[in-house]
């Protein structure tokens, strides 16, 4: 397996001024070479490859030593791939008819990490003289010091210096770790994604469920919204350019980043929770992207420039709880953690798991003509719908597995 450590870097004041230097000059060699893209194609119909901007490294780094040359020559080639893979995804979009995204310039606030091979320019774990702590050593830096918070597992591959607002991070990426298997439970599992409930388990899971198996929603966006509606009051009312602008902005970054790390902080322990339960997990395949696109104008045929309501407001509020909600993170964090614990996870086509009687089979819309209730209109059968859904999918799954291994 691959697996990504993330740490909290404790650089120097002389560190920081050396890490901004380095982000600015490889954001600086990132804009130029799409510059040279642009101009090439639009003066000579010429296309550049990632090969013919990676020649000219040696040239650029002899000629600027003191800017360019100080830094390692992998990592810039990394920042080079990283706009050739931009430009690979613009040509996939054409291809595919989507929206092309052609590739931008990278301003100041838009290109915060850089990527350096392990061993090549970064070494991991470096102790010269303190082999109780752990550093990263970095071209043209030295060792900065890391707040090693677990122990990483697997062959180092590569590491990642990012920047998060004042906070320095390093991203450690490992090879061939080895998955960490949990003891058989024999049980099985059945997850329903929902707003109001931030999901529903088939049976109760001990510690983050009621008895019916409804998991709070803690609605981190929502519970911060008073403060950063003060936050972005205050950054309104500041002059561009200014340094109040910039320190305001500043703090509206910093409770965007405490929502997120709240949000993944529960994401992580309620998957926890259900690796530790269950030997196979069901969940909803959601396309949450689609879920949360806005509904498209209705534009009124008599009237030329008026448009009729199409309940954009309404779909605006239920979108904004979807993602408070954090599916998708809670999604990619559990699907990590059954590979690590040996847990099968299955995902199931979420249609028609809440109308479906699980007594009889029945499908009508009629089956749930409100939220919370579920009333089969063939057998009688009454539940909570979120219950019923999750049963739904815990059956969905194990049929899906069956038919897997026949």
């Amino acid at each position: 397996m691959r697996r990504s450590f993330k740490f909290l870097l404790r650089p120097t004041v002389k560190q920081r001024i050396a890490l901004t230097a380095m982000l600015d000059d490889h954001r600086a060699l990132y804009n130029a070479a799409l510059q040279e893209r642009r101009e090439a194609y639009r003066r000579a119909k010429i296309s550049i490859r990632y090969a013919d901007q990676s020649a000219q490294l040696k040239e650029i780094r002899a000629d600027d030593p003191t800017g360019q040359g100080r830094w390692s020559f992998t990592s810039q080639q990394q920042t080079l791939r990283r706009l050739n893979k931009a430009f690979e995804s613009f040509f996939r979009r054409v291809r595919a008819g989507r929206k092309p995204g052609y590739p931008r310039f990278k301003g100041r606030g838009w290109f915060d990490t850089i990527t350096f091979v392990e061993g090549d320019g970064a070494k991991w774990d470096c102790q010269p003289r303190h082999p109780s702590a752990t550093f990263v050593r970095l071209h043209g830096i030295g060792q900065i010091r890391v707040h090693q918070h677990r122990a990483v597992r697997g062959r180092v591959k590569q590491l990642e210096v990012k920047r998060e607002s004042a906070r320095w991070y390093v991203i450690v990426s490992c090879d061939d770790v080895p998955a960490v298997p949990l003891p058989a439970s024999g049980r099985q599992i059945g997850v329903d994604m929902g707003v109001v409930h931030f999901a529903t388990a088939s049976e109760p899971l001990a510690g983050v469920s009621d008895e019916q198996g409804h998991i709070p929603n803690p609605r981190h966006l929502e519970a911060a919204q008073k403060e950063l509606a003060a936050a972005q009051r205050a950054h309104a009312g500041t002059r561009h350019g200014s340094r109040r602008r910039r320190k305001a902005a500043q703090k509206i970054g910093r409770l965007h980043r405490a929502v997120a790390r709240r949000r993944a902080d529960h994401a992580h322990k309620i998957a926890l929770a259900l690796v530790r339960t269950a030997d196979v997990i069901a969940v909803e395949d959601l396309r949450i992207a689609n879920m949360t696109r806005s509904p498209k104008a209705k534009p009124a045929l008599e009237q030329a420039g008026v448009f009729l309501p199409n309940g954009a407001a309404a779909k605006a509020k239920l979108n904004t709880s979807i993602l408070d909600a954090g599916w998708g993170v809670f999604l990619s964090i559990l699907a990590h953690k059954a590979e690590s614990a040996g847990r099968e996870l299955i995902s199931v086509n979420p249609a028609n798991t809440s109308r479906t009687c699980p007594r009889c089979g029945q499908v009508s819309r009629d089956n749930r003509k409100v939220q919370s209730d579920f009333a089969c209109v063939a057998c009688g059968y009454a539940a909570n719908a979120d219950v019923v859904a999750a049963c739904n999918i815990k059956r969905a799954g194990l049929v899906l597995r069956d038919a897997g291994a026949a």
